[in-house]
């Protein structure tokens, strides 16, 4: 199994552990990921880590679409390739959610699918450099074809030569969305995926293979979960951390009418949890609402525990379909415990 590495993107300060990749990279990770919301961008932080590594593929998990236009984002993560060397950079996307999409971005939430779709394509046709880009999607055209275009929109060639195969995985949940990934991605980054979702997901993924054709399988697609990871023989009291974090994804983190998080936790079987700590978050009882947070949602994503526990544990991560798995840690104990399960240490 390949091992990635997840970094935080939420805090006041923006903090690399550039030491903790170096030494996952020692231990043969496959990866190190970051990720953006409304503070600090996904992608400037893999430049800086670039400069300081030699190997280890540097992912975004994920670009917001609405974050940057489809060329902006070609050209950024064309860029941060040619000064870290090719075959390093995977680029991952992901549709947010309206409240940043419209709050943050002033765009529109609009269709995120039809969306996805055009963002995938245009960014292929770029790094292609096959011709000038044209594109007439349901969601995004290029040259721009709106209302209010002048109609002096002229297409273009990148000038800078990029990786044509640069790896495009979706950080994508639903049905629909999960089935549009295996058809037009390489690789796939699942929301909420613990040991033994893959029954429920293969049917999605297999329809989106069908779809794609020329033979793609879960042979020729990459698959790369995430877990928190904690060595400690309070297992109680590191879940109970947790749970505040939770809270507020379940219960603030999206719209009433539209939470993501929230319908995660609702898919995993915690449907009267999910429901219950919504309204006490929204309802300003916020207290209440972390104590609503079931233990065992947070332990089944987890691996939390003394190191038998987790590496009787990782097993089930190993064995769960998935082709990688991030681990979010900042012990490297715990690094050097799932490299040797996972058999990465050169």
């Amino acid at each position: 199994m390949k091992l990635g590495l997840a970094l935080s993107a939420f805090g006041a300060k923006l903090k690399l552990p550039v030491e903790q990749v170096r030494h996952a990279e020692r231990l043969g990770f496959d990866s190190v990921w970051t990720a953006e919301a409304y503070g600090a961008d996904a992608l400037t932080p893999l430049a800086f880590l670039a400069a300081h590594t030699k190997r280890i593929r540097l992912g975004a998990g994920v670009l917001q679409l609405a974050a940057r236009p489809p060329a902006a984002a070609a050209m950024a993560v064309s860029s941060l390739e040619a000064l870290a060397g090719r075959g390093r950079v995977i680029v991952g996307l992901g549709a947010s959610g309206p409240q940043i999409v419209e709050g943050w971005y002033g765009q529109p939430w609009g269709r995120p699918l039809h969306a996805l779709r055009d963002y995938v394509a245009i960014l292929r046709k770029i790094f292609a450099r096959e011709g000038p880009v044209i594109h007439e999607g349901l969601a995004i055209s290029l040259p721009y074809a709106g209302a209010d275009a002048t109609g002096m929109g002229k297409p273009l060639k990148s000038i800078l030569h990029t990786n044509p195969a640069m790896p495009i995985w979706c950080g994508t949940g639903s049905r629909a969305m999960v089935e549009l990934t295996a058809e037009i991605a390489d690789g796939w980054l699942p929301f909420g995926f613990v040991p033994g979702s893959l029954d429920a997901y293969r049917p999605w993924l297999e329809e989106g293979f069908r779809r794609a054709g020329g033979g793609k399988s879960f042979k020729n697609f990459e698959i790369q979960a995430s877990v928190a990871l904690e060595v400690t023989d309070d297992i109680e009291g590191a879940l109970e951390r947790r749970r505040p974090q939770v809270a507020l994804l379940v219960g603030g983190m999206g719209h009433p009418k539209l939470n993501f998080h929230k319908k995660r936790m609702i898919r995993a079987g915690f449907g009267d949890a999910a429901e219950r700590i919504q309204e006490l978050f929204l309802a300003g009882a916020r207290e209440e609402a972390i104590k609503a947070v079931p233990l065992e949602f947070i332990d089944a994503g987890a691996l939390i525990g003394p190191l038998a526990r987790i590496e009787e544990r990782f097993h089930a991560w190993r064995d769960s379909g998935v082709t990688g798995l991030s681990v979010q840690t900042d012990d490297q104990e715990a690094m050097q415990l799932v490299a040797r399960l996972a058999d990465t240490i050169p």
